[in-house]
């Protein structure tokens, strides 16, 4: 079981050192107790016409935090508007958050937050513009705070003393309507930080599917394979629980059965996806990650060739982890738990194979690279930057509920393998 410590409520670690602690070691209970936590917003209302229930929000003020516009195009801001409208609530709009939210754009947000005096914090959209509006509400709610101060797991200061958080995905993977996890990007050093506290998992998820409808092929396929890859990891990170389980094994069936029915333009499969993706984000958010996640944050924005889209990284790096942690047993009994639920059978070592066969043929179908070379990146450039990225991945805050511990060193031969396509043999 697991345990925690958390830090008086309403403070904030100072220490740089801190930013490299793992999640296993800070959530360990002040009480001394065996004890474990699972964390969910209050409400979570699902089907389709769900986002009616802003109607019945209570409240003066909210802030309506946004991406780039496809919200707007296909009418969702104003149906949300006026539904707030109806419920009495003044809106503001904080508008055009970017494909992996910088520092700045939270910076932006919480600044115009702090003018405006919501009780309210609602994003809606994909991923992005809810994990940045995490991270605004707490230099909302506590100005003095610095961004390395939340870069420390499980360490933000007590939220709700302004406002409370609502969250409606467009997209199926991220979940993030209903994780403890936000994740911001830093351009100026290149690197993903995952913030992650269960004072930022939102009160109220609105899992509408038919926001979801409106996602592009790529982006039904990245998403649907970050779902996936949540699942899976949190099936076999070291906090998975038994509360955790059925969760990722029921998202991993749906995937499974929806993704690429999904991905051919199933309205029915689109809106499975919805829902498994949002019990995966269940079951990532409390049993946390692992390295295919650190990996993923950590190059996304490090190569100058382009940009590599989060959903992207995990499903090209999750074949190559499977194998890596498949040499711990019980990660292999797992991985094999995981194979025969979506009906794959033999050996263990059969079954692990069969997994990862499966993954990547569908990385196959939905045209998503298998290697870091076929993805475009520069060999000269990998050589060069490789070893301070599988430092960085190291001591990403994923690491330390992976199933297999890591060092920079081997993550490097992990990372190279990713790149050539070779087996992982150590």
């Amino acid at each position: 079981m697991v345990k925690y410590t958390r830090k008086p409520k309403g403070t904030l670690g100072r220490k740089k050192a801190g930013r490299k602690a793992k999640a296993v070691a800070v959530r360990k209970s002040a009480e001394g107790g065996n004890m474990s936590r699972f964390t969910l917003p209050r409400d979570v209302y699902y089907g389709k016409d769900s986002l009616e229930v802003l109607k019945t929000l209570k409240g003066k003020k909210a802030i309506l935090v946004l991406g780039g516009g496809s919200m707007k195009k296909f009418g969702f801001v104003d149906k949300a508007v006026a539904y707030l409208k109806e419920a009495g609530i003044e809106t503001q709009l904080f508008e055009n958050v970017e494909p992996d939210p910088s520092v700045e754009t939270v910076m932006k947000g919480a600044e115009a937050m702090r003018a405006f005096e919501p009780d309210w914090i609602i994003s809606m959209g994909g991923g992005s513009p809810i994990d940045a509006a995490k991270a605004m509400w707490a230099f909302y709610e506590y100005p003095e705070t610095t961004f390395e101060d939340l870069i420390t797991p499980f360490n933000f200061p007590e939220l709700r003393q302004k406002a409370k958080f609502l969250a409606i995905p467009s997209t199926s993977g991220t979940a993030t309507e209903v994780t403890a996890f936000s994740v911001i990007t830093d351009y100026a050093k290149g690197i993903k930080y995952p913030l992650a506290d269960f004072n930022i998992t939102p009160d109220v998820a609105i899992v509408d599917p038919a926001l979801a409808e409106t996602m592009p092929k790529s982006l039904t396929a990245y998403t649907g394979m970050d779902a996936l890859t949540h699942a899976i990891e949190a099936y076999v990170s070291t906090l998975h629980t038994v509360f955790t389980d059925p969760l990722a094994i029921k998202a991993i069936q749906i995937v499974n059965s929806d993704l690429l029915k999904s991905y051919d333009g199933s309205m029915e499969s689109r809106e499975q996806m919805h829902y498994g993706q949002c019990l995966a984000g269940m079951a990532f958010s409390n049993a946390l990650l692992g390295i295919v996640h650190s990996m993923a944050h950590k190059t996304g924005a490090a190569f100058s060739t382009g940009h590599i889209t989060h959903g992207l990284a995990n499903a090209m790096y999750l074949p190559y982890v499977i194998q890596y942690n498949s040499k711990v047993e019980e990660a292999a009994v797992r991985y094999a738990e995981i194979a025969n639920a979506i009906g794959i059978t033999g050996t263990t070592e059969e079954c692990i194979k069969g997994l990862r066969d499966k993954i990547v043929s569908m990385n196959n179908y939905m045209g998503i690279p298998n290697t870091l070379k076929e993805f475009g990146i520069q060999e000269d450039e990998f050589k060069e930057k490789i070893a301070a990225i599988a430092a960085n991945a190291v001591g990403d805050a994923c690491t330390g509920s992976n199933p297999r511990p890591i060092d920079p060193a081997t993550m490097e031969k992990l990372f190279t393998c990713i790149y050539y396509g070779t087996e992982v043999d150590f």
